[in-house]
């Protein structure tokens, strides 16, 4: 009989993690995990202490994942060599993600990998297939990316394109087709024993994929194909898992559950970690002994319906139609600031004490590096026609609940509308001093001005854009928000910190040394 060990690679919800590990290991199978090193000690402490005596169970060593790098393979294969040696008795390996939840009974799984005997992979030929809809393809492989395309945006294209000019083009590794597919795969130990084997053969290959782009789609993908015979691998995974208009996973809630058990799949991604109640009923199947039955498929469905929403014909409005919300899951931290430099200075010190992420003026300004979103981040407009839409995905796509932005003080229209949201918002007012120079150049860079501007001209603009300023402040306070807080230039650091406090959560002490370490200027 089929034994499984499954591969789970996490990040968070440590307590998630170990409820996932027990149910895969009541029913005899192994865990081998792997929880991403950027995540915290004490979510590693939770999940060792509750499973260290889990026989069951082996922890493979950390690394720090990136999406689109190496390092997600060199996680995952981690967490299989270390199952691979600790679990001899392990028939097949299944790579699952910390919010994957299973939608069959474990003993169907067991009889159907006995009984197709095959290796699950998703594969196509990455030059021949438009398996690739947008942006790079052939530049992914012949080039090397040492820049995270998604932090480094400007790095990384910038090195793509001296590249090119400089005709640095290599070739790929010898006697290798290269295949594309999804990494959610699910294959035998016999495969396994293979690919382990020639990678110590053929150290030219890992070093190869080191330095291609999201390595994730391709690397597998095309070892099991030049290892194994082409008859004994399905290409599909055996997680079934879709993706919005934008190239965002679609999350899965309670109303989900009998169209998830419906599909022609062993596991489904994402499940969300607020459906409580769902992970409790796929939990209660995975151990139950009901017959199974396959619906139509999923992912047709779900396309089907997204392409309805984009004339507005779907079953239900568009999420926008109807008042997208943030979420009340989500932590949105806003920084107020006149001098944009400033306001993104604050926000990054304050974004990086919290470990969480800042985006900067992203609906203020053009020129924001943003994740891809299937190009609604392309343009300013298209981010401020539905901007708690915007922001949902964004917490989406960067898989976070905390974000920080930064806002320019008369953008109150924005802050009212986020503020009418059910999300977490706190409001940061940064107040600094502002000469006639300053004023002039903004109102140049709105375009109320040009160089050409008198002086009388120039006496009258600046005069009524600190008016509009304390307009602009008046408003803000108007608006009774429930967790505004204010630092300014002439204030002490001991003031700016308690404000910063609170709005950081954490204690005064912290605060007052991130407050001496602001510049105002």
């Amino acid at each position: 009989m089929a034994k499984i060990c499954f591969l789970l690679l996490c990040h968070k919800n440590p307590a998630l993690i170990v409820e996932q590990a027990k149910m895969l290991t009541d029913s005899g199978d192994y865990v081998s995990i792997h929880f991403d090193k950027r995540g915290s000690m004490a979510d590693v402490a939770t999940i060792n202490d509750a499973l260290k005596d889990n026989q069951n169970v082996c922890f493979a060593p950390r690394v720090k994942c990136g999406w689109g790098e190496w390092s997600l393979v060199q996680g995952t294969l981690n967490a299989l060599r270390l199952g691979y040696k600790t679990f001899p008795e392990a028939t097949h390996f299944y790579m699952l993600s910390g919010d994957c939840m299973p939608i069959k009974p474990i003993k169907h799984m067991h009889w159907f990998l006995d009984e197709t005997g095959k290796d699950y992979i998703e594969h196509h030929d990455y030059f021949e297939s438009d398996w690739i809809k947008v942006g790079l393809k052939e530049e992914r492989l012949i080039y090397r990316h040492w820049f995270n395309e998604r932090k480094h945006k400007a790095l990384f294209y910038a090195s793509v394109k001296a590249q090119r000019a400089l005709g640095l083009a290599r070739d790929l590794p010898e006697g290798l087709q290269i295949m594309i597919g999804s990494q959610w795969w699910c294959l035998r130990r016999s495969t396994i024993s293979k690919l382990l084997k020639f990678l110590k053969e053929r150290p030219d290959v890992p070093r190869f994929f080191k330095t291609t782009w999201i390595p994730d789609e391709t690397f597998f993908q095309t070892l099991v194909m030049h290892l194994v015979a082409s008859s004994e691998v399905e290409s599909r995974p055996l997680t079934f898992l879709s993706f919005s208009d934008y190239g965002i996973p679609t999350v899965f809630y309670g109303d989900h559950l009998d169209f998830l058990l419906s599909q022609d799949y062993l596991f489904a991604r994402k499940i969300s970690p607020q459906a409580v109640d769902l992970q409790k009923a796929l939990a209660d199947e995975f151990q139950s002994d009901k017959s199974i039955h396959a619906g139509p498929d999923g992912k047709r469905l779900i396309s089907f319906l997204n392409e309805r929403g984009r004339t507005g014909h779907r079953y239900g409005e568009r999420f926008w139609e109807r008042g997208s919300r943030i979420g009340r899951q989500n932590t949105l931290q806003i920084v107020l600031c006149k001098k944009w430099h400033v306001g993104t200075r604050v926000a990054e010190a304050i974004a990086q004490a919290n470990n969480i992420q800042s985006l900067g003026y992203i609906f203020d300004e053009s020129g924001i590096n943003l994740p891809d979103l299937g190009r609604l981040e392309d343009r300013r407009s298209k981010r401020n026609r539905h901007r708690r839409a915007f922001l949902k995905l964004l917490f989406e796509r960067l898989e976070t609940d905390s974000l920080t932005i930064c806002l320019d003080p008369g953008n109150l229209d924005t802050i009212a509308d986020f503020a009418s949201d059910r999300c977490q918002m706190r409001v940061l007012d940064v107040q600094c001093s502002f000469d006639d120079d300053f004023l002039t150049g903004h109102a140049q860079r709105i375009g109320l001005a040009d160089s050409n501007i008198s002086a009388e001209m120039r006496g009258s603009l600046t005069s009524a854009l600190r008016n509009n300023m304390r307009a602009d402040l008046d408003s803000l306070q108007e608006m009774g928000l429930s967790a505004l807080y204010m630092i300014s230039e002439t204030a002490s650091n001991e003031a700016n910190g308690v404000a910063l406090a609170s709005f950081m959560k954490i204690p005064s002490p912290r605060a007052e040394k991130i407050a001496q370490s602001l510049s105002f200027e």
